[in-house]
């Protein structure tokens, strides 16, 4: 589960990291208030307004339409009431988002941290992810932080460095300092960074983190270590160990037939192809995939109805794969196993009926108990629905539908 910036830093500040301190708001007289209050609160002269969308590259996406960028330095109060204006309720459109963008409806007030007079600052990248190769967690990090990391990576791999960490003991400390030593750092600077890389990875432990990403982490000139941005990623399957940070999920963010689909219990993935597939079982759903590009077909989407597939799990799938407009037929392939393919059969019918007004060709293949009664329901049905035994036959059903 993605969240904000302004929630990942709370939770890094929690944790005794560092941060960039900021206030989020939602209008732009909120932001001239969250302006006052941060410098009252930190000093700062000048603030940084940060659009909120989960989408990287918002400091060089522009809001649709104008030239106003996702963040931007604001010297004046009247600075701040221009910037925020732009961006509350504007699309945003950045490498990340493509040219649909994401809609801004929230902005983070922030300290100037890259003050006047402040030349002797670095910055550096840090993330933190799970390796599946070695099955442990690892510290990715580079001096080369506010750019890029894939171009990083592709152009100077040199600059990418590892640090792996064995779970069953952690982030030892002589790790920690040979991070700070790679990065360059010595004197105060380094112990700033010693203490930001292990504060950093116990809250990525204790809240069941998927992903860290904090670009850039920034050397002040005082020798200060601290996050100027964070991308958070948390764990779904460990959220219910943390109430707290499943309330930071911002539906406005998500794709709204995928939170449609969440809601009927369906695991959907929305891809560009013209073939929808309902499946039950994840590697069934890859085979189908593999099926309807031998087919000569692509994709539209990752629909995995679970074990217990029945009349209203199949309606709601149908009426979410419709959604998609560029769907020009629908393949099922369930496996009778826990439910009976009879069952299922009959919740095609029922669902197909009930809609009443699905134009694409419908292909079913079901397989296992009763597999047989189920073909006769759906041969019997009279309705424009096609069954299969086979995934030869199911394949050349669908390549027949689109030709």
């Amino acid at each position: 589960m993605n969240i904000h910036e302004y929630q990942a830093k709370s939770i890094l500040k929690q944790y005794g990291v560092a941060i960039q301190e900021g206030i989020v708001a939602d209008t732009a007289d909120g932001s001239v208030a969250a302006a006052k209050q941060l410098q009252a609160e930190t000093g700062t002269s000048w603030v940084v307004v940060k659009a909120q969308i989960h989408a990287g590259g918002r400091g060089k996406g522009k809001i649709e339409g104008t030239e106003q960028r996702g963040v931007a330095l604001a010297k004046t109060l009247d600075d701040v009431k221009t910037i925020s204006t732009n961006l509350l309720g504007g699309t945003l459109v950045t490498i990340q988002t493509g040219p649909a963008g994401k809609k801004v409806n929230k902005v983070l007030v922030a300290q100037d941290v890259y003050y006047p007079g402040a030349s002797a600052t670095k910055e550096f990248y840090m993330s933190i992810l799970l390796d599946r190769q070695t099955s442990q967690n690892v510290i990715v990090y580079s001096t080369e932080g506010g750019m890029d990391i894939e171009e990083v990576a592709h152009s100077t791999p040199h600059l990418i460095h590892k640090e792996q960490i064995n779970p069953s003991v952690g982030l030892q400390g002589f790790q920690a300092r040979k991070i700070a030593f790679g990065l360059g750092l010595s004197g105060q600077a380094h112990k700033e960074m010693v203490k930001f890389v292990t504060s950093l990875y116990t809250a990525y432990v204790k809240i069941d983190a998927a992903m860290f990403e904090i670009n850039p982490v920034l050397k002040t000139s005082d020798d200060k270590i601290i996050a100027v941005d964070a991308k958070v990623n948390l764990d779904e399957n460990a959220l219910y160990r943390h109430a707290n940070l499943a309330a930071f999920r911002d539906i406005a963010e998500e794709d709204p037939t995928e939170v449609e689909a969440a809601e009927h219990n369906l695991n959907y993935v929305k891809l560009d192809g013209n073939v929808g597939c309902m499946v039950n079982g994840a590697g069934l759903a890859m085979a189908t995939m593999d099926i309807i590009k031998l087919s000569g077909g692509d994709p539209a989407n990752f629909l995995d109805v679970g074990g217990t597939a029945n009349a209203t799990t199949v309606e709601a799938g149908f009426r979410i794969i419709l959604k998609d407009p560029n769907v020009k037929a629908i393949l099922i392939n369930i496996f009778g196993g826990i439910v009976r393919c009879d069952r299922v059969a009959q919740g095609v019918v029922d669902a197909y009926t009930n809609m009443g007004n699905i134009t694409v060709p419908i292909i079913v293949r079901l397989q296992g108990t009763n597999a047989v009664e189920a073909k006769k329901l759906i041969d019997d049905s009279g309705l424009k629905v096609f069954s299969a035994i086979t995934l030869e036959e199911a394949a050349n059903l669908v390549k027949s539908s689109l030709s």
